[in-house]
């Protein structure tokens, strides 16, 4: 998939007209973008669109118009855009009591290595996590992760033949797995070259 380049974007006047319409959108594209593994850990797979608007959003409200700051958001936010063979997805943990959030994030450090993909029959692919820096400390995991699932090549073309596919979790604290509905599926399948 593309990156995003400074051209790609809309000028912070220009946006402002665009964004209840471009908003509307974003939010119809990710309804199938979205994977529950199980009550308390969200997938969100990102896109070339969903970034775009991320980013959008950040200069809209950080009021970024400098050409050399929309460069570093962009340098922060494209890496999040799958490469075709892989799937880029935001992890978040959630727990609505701010009590237990605290004492189930310090229960699940590391649970973001042991989220997974299966294709098919294959083997699973761990998710690489966290590329840009550690989000995790030595008592506690973060809420938010980045993660990348490497496909290899008959991993995707099981993918585009139809096979399913699963996400889960391993982890001693939190053990969850699931097969993408076919919604989802269809847009993984449209992020892979």
């Amino acid at each position: 998939m593309e990156k995003l380049r400074v051209a790609d974007l809309w000028k912070l006047e220009d946006y402002a007209e665009r964004r209840p319409a471009f908003r509307r959108q974003v939010i119809e594209h990710k309804k199938n973008r979205k994977l529950h593994l199980g009550p308390h850990l969200t997938l969100l797979f990102e896109d070339r669109l969903t970034i775009h608007y991320q980013v959008q959003e950040m200069l809209r409200v950080e009021r970024i118009y400098e050409r050399a700051a929309i460069e570093d958001e962009l340098e922060a936010y494209n890496p999040l855009i799958p490469d075709g063979t892989n799937w880029k997805a935001t992890c978040l943990i959630e727990y609505e009591d701010p009590a237990e959030r605290v004492r189930r994030l310090a229960e699940l450090k590391g649970i973001e290595r042991g989220i997974w993909t299966q294709v098919g029959e294959g083997a699973r692919t761990y998710a690489v996590a966290d590329e840009d820096l550690e989000r995790s400390t030595e008592t506690k995991t973060a809420a938010v992760h980045f993660l990348r699932f490497e496909l290899d090549a008959a991993a995707r073309a099981a993918v585009k033949n139809g096979a399913p596919i699963r996400f889960g979790v391993d982890h001693p604290a939190y053990r969850y797995e699931v097969v993408a509905p076919e919604a989802v599926r269809a847009a993984l399948v449209a992020d892979l070259a």
